[in-house]
Parts: C-alpha cells; sequence; structure tokens
C-alpha cells in the first residue's frame, strides 16, 4: 500500500509546472512567459490578464488554453493549502481520501480550458503529427488533468490514465526534437517513478521507453531545469523534492535558495526555504 502511495505521489508531481530561472528575452517578453512568471510569483490575477490577451489575438494556439489550465489547477491548489512540500512528502497525505472542496466555477472552467487545448492541438497533430507546440499543449493539458484529478478530486488510480497519455505526448515531441527541454520533466518523474518502485508493482504501472533509472531521472530533470522554458520551474522544484525524499537537505536548501531569488514575490517557497534553515 505504501509503495502504491508513493506511485501516485511521483506521477501527480510528473507534470505540475512550477518554478523555473528567468530566461532572456527581448525587451518585450512574449505574453505566455510574462503570464508564467506572474504564477511563479503567486500573482494569478496577473497571470490570467496576459492568458486573456494571449487567447484573444491567438485564439486557435493550443498552448493559451493550455497556460490558461495551468493557471487555474494552480490557483487552486494553493487555495486548498496543497501545496506546501511536506504535503509532496507524505505519502499518506497525497493518497488520503478525505474530501475537499473544490470551487465549482474554478473546476468547470479548468476542465473546459484542457478540452479546449486538447481539442485544438489535436487538429494541428492531424495536419502535422510532428508539430511541437501541439504536442507540447498536448502533454501539458493531460499532465494537468492528472493533477487536478489526484490532488483535488482524490481520483488517483484514475488520473493513472491522464498521466500516461501526458507521458506519451512527451516521448513522441522529444522524438521530434531531442532539444525540447520542457518535454524532459515528465520523463525525467516516469523514471524516477519507476526506479523508486518495487518490482511487483511495476507490473501494474507501464510507461514507454522508461527503464527506471534514479540516474537518468536526474539528468532529465537537470535537462528539463537548464532548458526548459515554461517547466524549466518545476523541473527545479522538482529536484528539491528528491533531494528531500533523499535525505539531501543542503541540495534540496540550495535549489529552494535560488528560487527565492528568481521569484521573491512568491511566500511558499520563501515559507519553505526557512524551514529548511
Amino acid at each position: 500500500m505504501i509503495a502504491c502511495r508513493r506511485a501516485l505521489l511521483l506521477l501527480t508531481l510528473a507534470t505540475l509546472p512550477a518554478f523555473a530561472p528567468p530566461r532572456a528575452f527581448a525587451a518585450d517578453p512574449p505574453l505566455l512567459d510574462r503570464a508564467y512568471q506572474r504564477m511563479y510569483n503567486f500573482d494569478f490575477r496577473g497571470a490570467h490578464l496576459l492568458i486573456d490577451q494571449h487567447v484573444n489575438e491567438k485564439p486557435q494556439d493550443p498552448l493559451g488554453y493550455s497556460t490558461r489550465a495551468a493557471a487555474l489547477v494552480f490557483q487552486e491548489l494553493d487555495r486548498l493549502s496543497i501545496l506546501q512540500a511536506d504535503f509532496f512528502l507524505d505519502d499518506d497525505r497525497i493518497a488520503e481520501k478525505k474530501k475537499l472542496r473544490p470551487d465549482p466555477k474554478t473546476r468547470d472552467a479548468f476542465y473546459w480550458a484542457t478540452r479546449q487545448a486538447q481539442e485544438r492541438a489535436d487538429a494541428i497533430l492531424v495536419k502535422n503529427p510532428n508539430d511541437t507546440s501541439a504536442l507540447f499543449a498536448n502533454s501539458l493539458a493531460w499532465g494537468l488533468t492528472t493533477d487536478y484529478a489526484a490532488f483535488v478530486e482524490k481520483r488517483q488510480l484514475s488520473s493513472l490514465t491522464y498521466a500516461k497519455t501526458s507521458h506519451s505526448f512527451a516521448k513522441r515531441l522529444i522524438t521530434v526534437d531531442k532539444n525540447f527541454g520542457d518535454a524532459y520533466l515528465t520523463t525525467g518523474l516516469s523514471e524516477y517513478l519507476l526506479g523508486s518502485l518495487p518490482f511487483f508493482v511495476k507490473w501494474f504501472i507501464k510507461f514507454d521507453d522508461t527503464k527506471g533509472s534514479k540516474q537518468l531521472a536526474v539528468e532529465n530533470l537537470k535537462f528539463a531545469a537548464k532548458n526548459g522554458r515554461f517547466l524549466g520551474p518545476f523541473a527545479r522544484i522538482l529536484l528539491a523534492v528528491a533531494a528531500l525524499r533523499e535525505k539531501k537537505k543542503p541540495e534540496a536548501r540550495d535549489w529552494l535558495h535560488g528560487l527565492v531569488r528568481d521569484y521573491p514575490e512568491n511566500p511558499l517557497l520563501k515559507h519553505e526555504l526557512e524551514r529548511l534553515r
């Protein structure tokens, strides 16, 4: 049972977009990049305003809707106090069935946004199966559905299907573009998951082209942390969480220190860093 709970924990962690280092853009960064910066600072209102502007300008871009879903799910996770590090380190808390009270308007808006992203991405992929933006938008949308189903709705088992779908899109994306940094976050977490499970559990949880190597998992996450445009943030937070789970507090402290420096408006990052001092 503990092994299964740990599996659910790591799977649901696999696709959360979190806190990445600032990237060098022109004087006026693209709207979605600015939206993610606002999200990383927990300014959800500011993020939604930028996302709205992007969607109005590019209504057929699936990534705009995936980003809207990301802002909605993070806003809800923050409201329900699910984002604290001790939650992610406690297998019992992630697997418990204690009922939460999701905001119904946020839930409807979230699932609407993921459907819009998936429909637009699928339409693009019918014409061009190698479109990297559409592959990424689909991987992100399915990953966020994993997070909402597992964390908020407590549908951990059914969320595994969404996680596998997100993983498959990430693998397709890497096949098309091996340097697409954001895709390596999902594959890295899949490697870490299988490398952490006992043998009998691996029979029930399988991902394509995944060996279960913790070393490869860390390499993938570090590649995502360095090269990810949108999900590089979560790669860093995942590396911090992995360090904590391996009892490597100094390493986790280093990751969090950099995040606090880069996102000084985020109160949660400051709180978690203070707890490690």
